[in-house]
């Protein structure tokens, strides 16, 4: 195997004192793997959501500008001074970025665990995805199926097993069907095949008739288009078809969750039932796990006393769940990598591709059908 070199190319991401986001590519050590760690020459990394999250800082990246040379290249944008309240505790501090990724691990600790992956092609989470080699640790380690390769595996941790926690949160609490917003997307999908194969009702909620359109023709039974009139209506009679009574939600701010919990209760109470000042006693749950609209949520209370409104995200659901469940949820995705979990790009780029102004603001975008693969080592 190729000796590790000693220095890296890394993608950082730093917010100013003077309110302006400050991205660049900087050479760095390359760092060298604990005992329970692995070293992983990163071949693929997806730009998910939650990764422009960190990226971005919610700059305003329509006034990005190009700076810095073409061997190293930087970008900068401003940040509204709303958002900078926010950031606080990140200003002056270059933060690594990148969620998650997939390649082959080309050092390892010499822990038992760590060793038995050396040179094997793996996806992980590491954190810092967004470079020419990352750290992982091998319980978050996946290794790929024979005939897999890193672009196939990429994306094998974020979206999978969001879709897979979501169902598996579902039948903890005791709701038998779901309801997912930004449906459309490359995660909605995914649950929507899920979803599908394990007899799930699902209520797919989009916001386009050309998204509506994309999930029908992938087997969707439940699909409401928030842009119709009729949207409220149709959204009571999925709910009263499917029985669901919990959400997952991607947008986040503005009407949207307490139009979820008002149709969950006007599907739970028939038309010629008794008045109740304290509504339904079926508990009625929406999980905001994503910002897709940064506005407040607002909520205007049709649902009587039994709902709750809380955040869901991956990596406190991976942490409290068994080692034995863990092993499960990634099996699965081992066996399923090209269907069920299959992702698709429409872009492959190069780390300095990614600091190009027109890419950024594509990315920022989040574009149903435009999805963006970073290739490090290009």
């Amino acid at each position: 195997m190729p000796e590790t070199p000693a220095t890296m190319r890394q993608l950082r991401s730093l917010v100013t004192s003077e309110g302006r986001l400050h991205l660049s590519l900087d050479t760095v050590d390359t760092p060298r793997p604990g005992p329970r760690e692995v070293l992983v020459r990163v071949e693929a990394a997806p730009v998910n959501p939650s990764d422009l999250g960190l990226l971005l800082a919610m700059a305003d990246v329509s006034q990005a500008v190009a700076e810095g040379s073409a061997a190293e290249p930087t970008v900068t944008a401003p940040i509204a001074e709303p958002v900078m309240a926010s950031l606080t505790a990140r200003v002056g501090l270059p933060m690594e970025v990148g969620n998650e990724a997939a390649g082959v691990v080309v050092a390892a600790g010499d822990s038992p665990e760590a060793e038995a992956l050396m040179g094997r092609t793996v996806a992980f989470i590491g954190g810092a995805t967004y470079a020419e080699y990352c750290l992982a640790s091998p319980r978050m380690c996946l290794v790929l199926p024979d005939g897999a390769t890193p672009v196939d595996g990429a994306s094998s941790f974020v979206n999978p097993l969001t879709a897979l926690g979501m169902v598996e949160t579902m039948r903890i609490e005791g709701h038998t069907a779901l309801v997912h917003t930004a449906a459309a997307s490359n995660l909605g999908q995914m649950l929507n095949r899920v979803c599908l194969a394990d007899g799930i009702p699902l209520v797919n909620v989009v916001r386009r008739p050309e998204q509506a359109q994309l999930l029908r023709d992938q087997g969707a039974s439940y699909v409401c288009d928030s842009s119709e009139p009729s949207f409220e209506t149709d959204l009571v009679a999925a709910l009263r078809a499917t029985g669901a009574t919990l959400a997952f939600d991607a947008v986040g701010g503005g009407r949207l969750a307490g139009q979820l919990l008002n149709a969950m209760e006007a599907a739970l109470v028939p038309p010629d039932a008794p008045y109740s000042r304290y509504g339904s006693d079926v508990h009625k749950q929406v999980y905001v796990y994503g910002a897709l609209d940064p506005r407040p949520i607002e909520l205007r209370r049709r649902f009587g006393f039994a709902w709750g409104v809380g955040g869901w995200l991956l990596t406190p659901f991976l942490a409290r769940t068994s080692a034995e469940d863990l092993d499960r949820l990634r099996r699965r995705v081992a066996d399923e990598l090209t269907t069920t979990f299959a992702s698709h790009y429409s872009d492959e780029i190069s780390l300095r591709e990614a600091l190009d102004v027109q890419t950024l603001q594509r990315c920022a975008r989040q574009a149903t059908g435009e999805k963006f693969l970073l290739r490090p080592q290009q």
